[in-house]
């Protein structure tokens, strides 16, 4: 039983991500914005929760990297 779920479990998630992004990329892009009401170009949502996650992540990577190479 552990085999089967195993094997199909990858193939599971190959799916999923299949319909995934046809649902996510079907859509119509929004409006590019910069129009007479004085919308910035682009949209105007912020970006800082997301580059926080990111240096994070980053910072935690390197630092499992370095201790790893001293590890060894």
């Amino acid at each position: 039983m552990k085999k089967i779920i195993v094997k199909t479990l990858p193939l599971f998630f190959v799916v999923i991500m299949l319909f995934v992004s046809t649902i996510v990329l079907g859509d119509n892009p929004p409006d590019p914005g910069g129009g007479p009401t004085g919308d910035p170009v682009g949209g105007g949502s912020p970006i800082g929760g997301g580059l926080f996650i990111l240096m994070t992540m980053a910072v935690a990577y390197g630092t499992k990297k370095i201790h790893n190479l001293r590890k060894n």
